[in-house]
């Protein structure tokens, strides 16, 4: 009597992609360096020493600890006497609120525009692409000077700017990544079966476009945040007393011979976020690739 065979046992995706993230460093180093950013954003308002828009001209440019400072300040404070730890702490926040918002108004634009120019082709597609030529004709960070110094430079005006400029590489790379996804047998069989194409653009073809668009979305919130900081240092961003990197970096640029460290804690803090953000989305990227590089 012969012995039954059982079917090999298969892994679930999530238990792939689980075991997969466990073995990427690059994923766990720069995901713990985000949970932590994100934790200090978030704890602020209970962590931060001082208030980060409250002036004592009286203890102005008080070095760091490290630089023979006391701990009542421990980062020191900047030229009109704001504690500079409390005023990190809280420009991480609007850092991540920016990033985070404009990268996902921007991911809402694309993804539509990408996929329905992939999916139906022809006349969508060539006006679709039309205007992606003309976004991508478009200087982004003039444009945005030009826009935040008609409108000022609020945060909600600077995250609307930045939302609306970054959609172009979302369209682009989701157009080609839903024209692979078309030819597949699936979408076929689900056309034949009747199926509604808004039921066949959501449930069969944006799940199999999800890994191009987790990847897009890092790096254009890194992007979004670089520029928000870029802006802030030209003095069109985010406008004082609000706390932001690249703002506490315009601030001190004037003290950049004789207190160095005005510029070198925010701009670290401010290389160490996109870093962490552009390698976080590597690794995404890695994990959850169907052929499933490590």
């Amino acid at each position: 009597m012969s012995a039954s065979i059982s079917p090999p046992l298969v892994a679930s995706p999530s238990r792939v992609i689980l075991r997969r993230a466990s073995r990427h460093t690059g994923l766990i180093a720069s995901g713990t360096v985000l949970a932590v950013i994100v934790a200090l954003a978030v704890a602020a308002p209970l962590i931060a020493p001082h208030d980060p828009t409250f002036q004592s001209l009286g203890g102005r440019l008080t070095p760091p600890v490290f630089l023979g400072g006391t701990w009542d300040h421990p980062l020191g404070t900047d030229a009109l006497g704001r504690d500079y730890l409390s005023r990190l702490l809280y420009g991480a926040g609007v850092s991540l609120m920016i990033g985070v918002t404009a990268a996902f108004v921007s991911a809402i634009i694309g993804t539509t525009l990408g996929i329905v120019a992939g999916y139906f082709g022809g006349v969508a597609d060539t006006v679709i692409t039309f205007l992606i030529n003309v976004r991508l004709a478009m200087p982004v960070v003039l444009i945005a000077l030009a826009v935040v110094s008609l409108f000022g430079g609020s945060l909600l005006v600077v995250t609307l700017v930045l939302g609306l400029l970054l959609w172009d590489r979302f369209a682009v790379v989701l157009r080609s990544a839903t024209m692979q996804v078309r030819r597949q047998e699936y979408i076929a069989a689900a056309e034949i079966l009747g199926a509604p194409v808004s039921r066949v653009l959501v449930k069969d073809v944006l799940p199999n476009v999800m890994n191009s668009l987790i990847v897009i979305g890092t790096i254009e919130m890194a992007h979004a945040i670089l520029l928000e900081a870029a802006l802030s240092f030209l003095g069109l961003g985010v406008q004082p007393p609000t706390p932001s990197w690249g703002l506490m970096i315009s601030e001190g640029k004037e003290m950049l011979l004789f207190d160095t460290w005005l510029i070198t804690i925010p701009g670290v803090c401010l290389a160490t976020l996109v870093l962490a953000i552009n390698m976080f989305g590597d690794g995404l990227r890695d994990v959850t690739a169907p052929e499933g590089r490590n």
